[in-house]
């Protein structure tokens, strides 16, 4: 197993995630704690000591589950991490009682990691109104009490989001969590968002790194030019190897659904082998080929919004679009996006006139995209 330090601890590189645990019948609120008992042990088993979990994971029975399956091990001997569930605005101010929950269910005096969960769009407010809500403060005296011994926040948000909240709380912050693969290093501008990390000083910790498995099957096509480059790597590692090639990457959750997963996944952690220039750019093109089969063309010019009479945010909006119609089953990203924005300002405001479509150097039918867009919705 790969190991990585951050300040004394040594974190196995790859974490366990426990949002897509096994379950029964398809039911996401029933785990078959039989079989994910038996990966718990395989990850020990690994050398994988880092274990992720939240409130609302398995409709809140992923902390409850992990609670009783990393009981059997000396509580030093791993590291746990969960969130304030910041994702549901309802949960601000109900901080105090969600974490002596949290603590309960896991079975726990302390939490090794924590983290502000999902800051976006839709919730960056309320985490930023401590005069109100006193989210962050309260998570520092947890800290100050010994019941949190590293804080951070995991985020889908924009740069321009991530960047309020470090403005705010950087200094309070000791990792960061972002959805980094090779297909959203561009299309989410992940690159930018671990620069920005890296200019606070930030690890960074990785979540959806085979972006919900869609980037463990790929196309014949594009399967054969990676093989091509190293025959002996299986489709997911390559995954895995672009991470692995990031200096600033410390933790790598991925999230396990199967026994066959987690095998798979210690072997290719068992030693590093980042990719080089080459392979590099060969993922990164194949990630323009995908991400352009169904996302418009739109360079952010910005000469739509000077002509559009409702004052839409058009190059956000079509942002928020591409993501949409790529992402499909999986996407989350939009909607919450699209909340946080007032109703005047929505794809559903549009009213068609067209004026922005006149003065488009691509030519984009945007009128047509935004009530696509707001039929989705």
């Amino acid at each position: 197993m790969i190991y990585k330090t951050f300040q004394n601890e040594k974190l196995s590189l790859l974490g366990m995630g426990a949002m897509r645990l096994p379950v029964i019948d398809g039911n996401d609120a029933v785990i078959d704690e039989r079989t994910a008992q038996r990966m718990v042990d395989e990850a020990v088993s690994g050398g994988v000591n880092y274990f992720d979990t939240a409130w609302g994971y398995h409709n809140g029975q992923s902390e409850l589950f992990m609670g009783k399956a990393l009981k059997k091990y000396p509580r030093d001997s791993f590291y746990l991490a969960t969130k304030f569930p910041g994702y549901d605005l309802s949960n601000f101010g109900k901080h105090e009682e969600i974490f002596a929950e949290q603590l309960k269910k896991c079975q726990v005096d302390y939490f090794d990691f924590y983290l502000c969960h999902n800051v976006c769009e839709m919730n960056i407010d309320g985490y930023l109104n401590e005069e109100k809500y006193h989210t962050v403060s309260f998570l520092k005296q947890q800290k100050a009490n010994g019941k949190i011994r590293h804080l951070g926040f995991s985020a889908h948000g924009s740069y321009e989001t991530i960047k309020r909240f470090l403005e705010a709380y950087g200094a309070d912050m000791e990792f960061c969590q972002l959805q980094i693969n090779w297909l959203d290093w561009e299309f989410q501008n992940a690159k930018a968002k671990v620069e920005l990390l890296k200019e606070y000083k930030i690890p960074v910790w990785v979540m959806e790194p085979l972006r919900g498995g869609k980037l463990a099957n790929l196309s014949d096509a594009y399967a054969q030019k990676l093989r091509a480059l190293r025959p002996e790597e299986e489709i997911p590692a390559w995954s895995f190897r672009f991470l692995q090639s990031i200096p600033e990457v410390t933790m790598v959750l991925s999230g396990m659904s199967n026994e066959t997963q987690m095998l798979d996944n210690i072997k290719t952690f068992a030693e590093s082998k980042p990719l080089n220039a080459e392979e590099q750019e060969a993922l990164l093109e194949i990630a323009k080929e995908m991400t352009s089969q169904t996302s418009v063309p739109c360079t952010a010019c910005r000469y739509c919004t000077t002509h559009c009479p409702q004052g839409l945010n058009i190059p956000y909006l079509l942002e928020l679009y591409n993501e949409h119609t790529f992402t499909k089953d999986f996407a989350f990203i939009a909607p919450m996006a699209l909340q946080a924005l007032p109703e005047d300002k929505r794809p559903s405001a549009c009213l068609g006139c067209r004026s922005c479509e006149r003065v488009c150097p691509q030519q984009i039918k945007i009128s047509e995209i935004l009530a696509d867009f707001a039929s989705m919705m």
